[in-house]
């Protein structure tokens, strides 16, 4: 299942889930006007590297940084894998985000999206606190929203492309059937040896969003009738 667009009117122009797509695709330009040596060099010194975080005193990291490891965390959100890994992120991004935003406020939701990350990159770092290989990616974060998304809106439509063998169809379906087969789909995968997704990355990120969003959420104006 693809979700291409929800049900869930907006009354503020989301203008931080554009902003945030926009810095995300303007990174990618640049990382495609670069050669490829400089392209990798760019991935190590700004990707999330488990083992230069649980290591921070380490005289072998393997590659220096060029933010404090800690640093990197939140540069790594901005750059992405290829077209599909970007393209998939800002659709997600896209669909959710401004829904979340409303429901937060601009300034709320910018710690929102970053806190979600940093602790979608713990999950990761935790589940491989030895690994030399960069996280990159605003999957993390993203996966906030979604669990943000999933306890605000349960029952709103989203507009999803359904592929089952040779039947091929769009059909509204519940978020909470969209988002919980999402997330069955990265448990199912978690711990899977190979492969260049951070499982757990989404993971941590999906729980933390449910439970920040309860943190985040502005709380209901309350109306008095004066006596």
């Amino acid at each position: 299942m693809i979700p291409l667009k929800d049900d869930n009117p907006i009354e503020r122009f989301p203008f931080i889930t554009l902003g945030i797509i926009a810095v995300n695709v303007w990174v990618y330009i640049y990382q495609l006007t670069l050669p490829a040596l400089h392209l990798e060099a760019l991935i190590f010194r700004y990707g999330a590297i488990p083992y230069n975080l649980t290591h921070p005193l380490a005289k072998d990291i393997l590659y220096l940084t060029a933010l404090p490891p800690i640093l990197t965390i939140f540069s790594s959100m901005f750059i992405h894998g290829g077209f599909i890994h970007l393209a998939s992120n800002m659709l997600y991004l896209w669909i959710f985000g401004d829904n979340i935003e409303n429901a937060l406020g601009h300034f709320r939701f910018v710690l929102f999206y970053l806190i979600s990350g940093f602790f979608a990159s713990l999950f990761h770092i935790l589940s491989a606190p030895n690994a030399t290989i960069p996280m990159i990616g605003a999957s993390g974060a993203i996966a906030g929203i979604l669990g943000a998304y999933l306890i605000l809106f349960p029952r709103t439509n989203v507009s999803t492309l359904f592929i089952f063998i040779i039947i091929i169809r769009i059909i509204k379906v519940p978020a909470v059937l969209v988002l919980g087969f999402w997330f069955l789909i990265q448990l199912l995968n978690a711990g899977t040896e190979g492969g260049s997704v951070a499982w757990y990355a989404h993971i941590g990120g999906f729980i933390a969003g449910i439970f920040l969003v309860k943190i985040f959420k502005p709380a209901p104006v309350r109306k008095y009738r004066l006596t």
